[in-house]
């Protein structure tokens, strides 16, 4: 009997022969990778919903954390999160004309279309940058209670927020870091001076009636908690410390677990863009010396077009679950 006739030959199975699906072996490894860091970031935003929810009454408000333009003065919420977005959506476009054009063996346009894509890439990932330091700096300043929570301070006049500098009364205080660049033994367990102390914002506080407290949880309507007057002064005997900005130990804008969450999974994400840009230049150099018009191809292109359309699509979900939801 000629099993041949029942199974198959080989090559009628396997169909690529040696090339799984007709791709070749540099593309294949390219899938590979892409489907494990699918499956960590898979991971990371899973673990991040999993907190998001379970800590949903008390998590800050993407609208009122990341309200910044730069060179502007303002509150633009989700502008600048949305122009980055942009940019490195059409880097995508840019890099899909880049790998057409190589296919098509058009190495001018190929030149053209990968310089066009490592610009978005830097624009994107110098737009982190910014937005983390600005996110590190802080804005309007709270304070942090025994407990861990944040209180916010809300001009009762107009409901907008208030900063602590704009109300603080400076008093004359010896406040001594323990650094080593003062003589002082140093403690590790001492965080740097804020710019003004306890003290000085509880007393500023206390000055000026037309500031009330909000707290982070978030009620039926969907804003931060406002306390009265008096619920504020009671309030305020629970506060052990400034805070101002975002760090992986302390967060003016809310629960903590929000900074640690957004600086690991966007900045694993920025890697990968930066990582994008620089493989990119490689390539493009490569493509000016005409590395791939010798070799009669440009698959490599495409190889680093699927990485680079991969860490696009991340990010879409990487803003969904950070700037959206």
């Amino acid at each position: 009997m000629d099993t041949t006739a029942t199974t198959g030959t080989e090559e009628n199975v396997w169909g690529g022969g040696n090339k799984p699906l007709g791709a070749s072996y540099g593309k294949m490894m390219m899938w590979f990778f892409i489907v494990s860091d699918a499956l960590t970031f898979s991971g990371f935003l899973v673990a991040y919903g999993f907190s998001r929810f379970k800590f949903i009454e008390t998590w800050p408000i993407a609208d009122e954390v990341f309200t910044h333009v730069p060179f502007f003065h303002g509150n633009y919420p989700m502008i600048y999160v949305a122009f980055m977005t942009f940019i490195l959506i059409m880097s995508s476009v840019t890099m899909v004309l880049a790998v057409d054009a190589g296919h098509h063996m058009k190495q001018k346009k190929v030149i053209i279309y990968m310089f066009l894509t490592i610009i978005g890439g830097a624009i994107f990932v110098g737009s982190q940058a910014w937005e983390w330091a600005t996110f590190i700096k802080g804005d309007f300043g709270a304070l942090e209670t025994k407990g861990g929570r944040v209180l916010q301070f809300v001009k009762a006049d107009t409901g907008e927020r208030a900063a602590i500098a704009d109300f603080a009364v400076i008093l004359e205080e010896d406040r001594v870091a323990n650094t080593r660049d003062k003589g002082v033994w140093f403690n590790a367990d001492e965080a740097s001076l804020t710019s003004l102390s306890l003290n000085e914002v509880i007393t500023g506080f206390k000055a000026n009636p037309n500031i009330l407290i909000r707290t982070e949880k978030i009620n039926e309507e969907g804003e931060k908690t406002l306390l009265n007057r008096e619920e504020s002064l009671l309030k305020l005997t629970d506060a052990v410390r400034v805070v101002e900005g975002a760090n992986l130990v302390r967060n003016e804008y809310g629960s903590r677990l929000f900074a640690d969450f957004f600086f690991f999974i966007t900045g694993f994400h920025g890697f990968h863009v930066f990582s994008g840009v620089v493989i990119n230049i490689i390539i493009f150099f490569n493509v000016i010396l005409g590395t791939y018009e010798k070799r009669g191809h440009y698959e490599m292109v495409e190889k680093v077009g699927l990485y680079w359309h991969f860490v696009d699509l991340v990010w879409v979900f990487v803003f969904t679950f950070f700037y959206l939801v």
